[in-house]
């Protein structure tokens, strides 16, 4: 019988300009070693749903770890943060993707890890997701769930969201798998199908997913918005890509180009 067994916690991270910020770190038990994943999460917040995908990532077999990317608002729960964040203007780009370096550098230090490390993000952790796989260091493999704000699509450029993410494509090294729903108005198909454009005129290794009967969040258990069959299908696909690019004896893809089905 294969053992199981999990840890989760809160752990410190130096994020960026080396503040200090917590972030809810779930892992397997046993020496590895086991791939590594950053979980950047949605606008509501390091709330309880982010923490419980983390543990289905550590469940599944990858070292997982969510920064908690609104601390700095320093409110009780994560919907006054989120509300905070909001009337700021969003969150920042640099300091966002600083925080998520932090978290893929203490991937790196961890012994049971396999040194290679994903990234997944939702909502606007999408977004974030599409940003950090074009521009950070040390990501192997990304997944894009219905990420708004990649492209123009309806929003507007603000000071702490300078540049559209899907400008930065070219920096795009590691293989990327997007989720989506045909009813998602942010991102919509269309601005789904003009990052699919972008990354096939540049030769990116990507694997875009449009379901139809989904809207936005359609992994949220907890939401009207939840689809068994898409959410189920799509988490199917999620494990099946960090296992194929984040085990030990993974290669980063740089090859193939799959148009989406």
């Amino acid at each position: 019988m294969k053992y199981e067994g999990m840890l989760a916690e809160t752990v410190i991270i130096k994020g960026h300009n080396g503040d200090e910020i917590d972030a809810y770190l779930a892992r397997p038990l046993g020496p590895g070693p086991y791939g590594s994943v950053v979980l950047i999460h949605h606008m509501p917040g390091w709330d309880e749903a982010s923490k419980e995908m983390a543990r289905k990532l550590a469940y599944n077999g990858f070292a997982t770890i969510s920064p908690n990317l609104h601390f700095r608002e320093g409110k009780a729960t994560p919907q006054e943060n989120s509300a905070s964040i909001r009337e700021g203007g969003g969150m920042p780009d640099d300091r966002t993707m600083g925080d998520v370096q932090a978290a893929i550098n203490y991937l790196h230090t961890l012994p049971y890890a396999t040194g290679k490390v994903g990234l997944i993000g939702f909502c606007s952790g999408g977004r974030q997701t599409f940003l950090g796989a074009c521009t950070l260091q040390g990501v192997d493999a990304a997944v894009d769930c219905w990420g708004g704000g990649v492209t123009k699509g309806n929003d507007e450029l603000t000071p702490a969201q300078p540049r559209w993410p899907i400008e930065f494509t070219d920096g795009l090294n590691c293989p990327l798998l997007g989720l989506f729903g045909e009813e998602d108005a942010r991102p919509s198909p269309a601005d789904v199908a003009e990052t699919e454009a972008e990354l096939k005129r540049l030769g990116k290794d990507f694997e875009f997913h449009m379901y139809p009967n989904a809207g936005h969040g359609f992994f949220a258990v907890d939401r009207p918005s939840y689809r068994q069959e898409a959410a189920v299908d799509a988490w199917g696909k999620v494990i099946a890509f960090y296992g194929k690019h984040l085990s030990a004896g993974a290669t980063a893809g740089r090859e193939a180009v799959t148009a989406a089905d």
